[in-house]
């Protein structure tokens, strides 16, 4: 009877053990997926940017000037932040992208912090801009940034959702998409999308899904050859309960 108990016990184990081996793979798969989602987002635009951000927006800086400002200089700088604005929503306009880009970081480097819906503004037509530049990820971020300052900005909303489809990122898209019905349930695109992207999703998992398999295959296939066995010798089940997996070992028949 101890016997019995004692190789359920090795068992269970090795069950366990099985489990997050596989668990750790998936994971790994699941980061290499996410790196190569984030490839999907770059452009030749992007990586030439990469050395100097010429965009990068000094708000320590602008803290410190903030402090020293009065009342009526912080406005003044407001206004000229929006004229600057207006200039680059001109230049983008004229499709000049680049220069819209440069206008639009100007302005947030001189509006400011506390105007934080004019802010928001200025990072939302940087996005557009970006995107428009084939700098897909910077614009993600832009938008980020822009929802972060006025968390109710509806078109930031839709221009990030919009983004993170083109970059495959279907996950976050969706949630975007969910989060735009809540301001406006009317919104057809964002309807169609909450109908549309979780199937996407579904696809996506189960090719993700059988690229590690036939990856971890592969791998143990290697580490099994000098032991004259093959991932053949095992059966791979999953817990239709749990959802975990466990390995079954399999004689090679004579």
């Amino acid at each position: 009877m101890s016997g019995t108990k004692d190789e359920s016990d090795v068992e269970a184990s090795n069950n366990l053990s099985n489990e997050k081996i596989i668990d750790d793979v998936v994971e790994s798969c699941k980061k290499l997926n996410v790196e190569n989602q984030s490839d999907n987002c770059d452009s030749k635009e992007a990586n030439e940017h990469d050395d100097v951000d010429e965009d990068a927006i000094d708000e320590i800086r602008l803290k410190e000037l903030d402090n020293a400002s009065s009342r009526e200089e912080l406005q003044e700088r407001k206004e000229l932040g929006i004229k600057i604005k207006e200039e680059g929503n001109t230049l983008f306009k004229n499709g000049e992208y680049e220069s819209a880009i440069k206008k639009y970081s100007q302005a947030l480097n001189t509006c400011p912090l506390e105007f934080v819906e004019e802010r928001a503004v200025l990072y939302a037509n940087r996005a557009a801009a970006k995107l428009k530049n084939g700098l897909n990820k910077e614009a993600i971020d832009d938008c980020s940034k822009a929802l972060e300052l006025n968390p109710n900005y509806v078109k930031a909303y839709i221009r990030r959702a919009k983004l993170y489809e083109e970059c495959d990122k279907l996950d976050e898209a969706l949630e975007d998409y969910k989060k735009i019905l809540e301001f406006d349930p009317g919104y057809s695109e964002a309807i169609a999308a909450t109908m549309r992207l979780p199937e996407e999703i579904n696809k996506r998992n189960e090719k993700l899904k059988t690229e590690m398999l036939s990856s971890l295959k592969e791998l143990g296939n290697k580490l099994l050859k000098p032991f004259g066995l093959s991932t053949d010798n095992f059966q791979l089940q999953q817990d239709p309960n749990s959802g975990g997996y466990s390995i079954n070992f399999t004689q090679n028949k004579k």
